[in-house]
């Protein structure tokens, strides 16, 4: 029997190939969504710290953010409490984003790091979570992606540490701990992201962390001086309700569709976000360092994606 080559299908293949790149593309476009919802977080920390005390701000604004997923888990009609399997990851992201980021990154602000300095740990952001990925999440990224990555991550942080003190502080490490932070709950919330709508991932770890958060908030709330004004309630209600829940529902789904590692590096672009909003909202001059860091970073952006896909 003659074998013909013309009576193989590969629509199947094509339309398997159109539907990877398809969801990397929406994988991109969500977590693009989430790196801008999260680029306003600094300077709204600073507003909130003007009139609350940081360690208020840091641990409030999760019981916030716990109301509204409560409300959005009823809504739905699902559980508020995750499988008991799938505790210990949900308990890295409590950890990792609803306690140890807004606290770190809030003390390193209130100690005196601006916000351009403050800028370096977002600029480093998406090399630790790409480490993390490989470590926990079984992705194996190409040489290039490094490449391109380390690159990205070197340029922002050459640009935000010439535009700071240019030396090593106690808010250096107070940043680097909440880098860590971050990049190990950005890491597992992809990881449950795949199985787990994104909302429902962040929703369950703000329930889970309410136990502590709920009497911590009271007894600072009762402890601490209060000076509300429009702006540091302003400032709160948004590290609240779009830094700690909303950015997150776009931003897990992105690194659930495009890959961790990958749809991390949109990442980059968030520090130069926070300065333009800096530059609005805090009166922080904007030269032209910025626009040529903005253009190094977008060309890293670019090589991360390539990096991905290259065979």
């Amino acid at each position: 029997m003659k074998y013909n080559d013309s009576a193989i299908d590969v629509r199947p293949i094509a339309a398997s190939r159109q539907g990877t790149r398809q969801g990397d593309w929406r994988g991109s476009l969500l977590a693009g969504l989430g790196v801008l919802s999260f680029s306003g977080s600094l300077p709204a920390t600073v507003f909130a710290m003007r009139g609350f005390d940081p360690y208020l701000v840091a641990v409030g604004r999760a019981v916030v953010a716990a109301v509204a997923a409560v409300i959005c888990l009823k809504a739905a009609g699902a559980p508020l409490l995750p499988p008991r399997a799938h505790l210990r990851p949900y308990a890295l992201i409590v950890l990792g984003v609803v306690l140890g980021f807004p606290l770190f990154s809030g003390l390193a602000l209130n100690s005196g790091a601006s916000t351009a300095h403050s800028a370096v740990v977002i600029g480093l952001l998406p090399a630790a979570t790409a480490v993390f990925a490989v470590l926990r999440a079984g992705e194996r990224p190409r040489p290039l992606f490094w490449a391109a990555c380390a690159a990205g991550a070197l340029s922002i942080t050459v640009f935000t540490l010439t535009r700071g003190t240019g030396r090593l502080a106690g808010a250096d490490v107070l940043l680097v701990l909440a880098l860590l932070s971050a990049a190990v709950g950005y890491t597992e919330g992809g990881r449950l992201a795949r199985e787990t709508p994104g909302w429902r991932v962040i929703s369950y770890a703000l329930v889970l962390a309410a136990p502590v958060t709920v009497p911590v908030t009271v007894v600072l709330a009762v402890t601490t001086p209060a000076a509300p004004s429009a702006e540091s309630l302003a400032g709160f209600a948004y590290v609240a309700l779009v830094s700690m829940f909303l950015g997150f529902i776009p931003w897990y789904a992105g690194l659930a569709r495009g890959g961790i590692a990958r749809a991390g590096q949109i990442q980059l672009a968030q520090p130069l976000l926070n300065l333009v909003w800096a530059w609005l909202l805090l009166n922080e001059e904007i030269g032209a360092a910025t626009v040529t860091a903005a253009l190094a970073v977008l060309v890293c952006v670019a090589a991360t994606q390539a990096g991905r896909r290259a065979s």
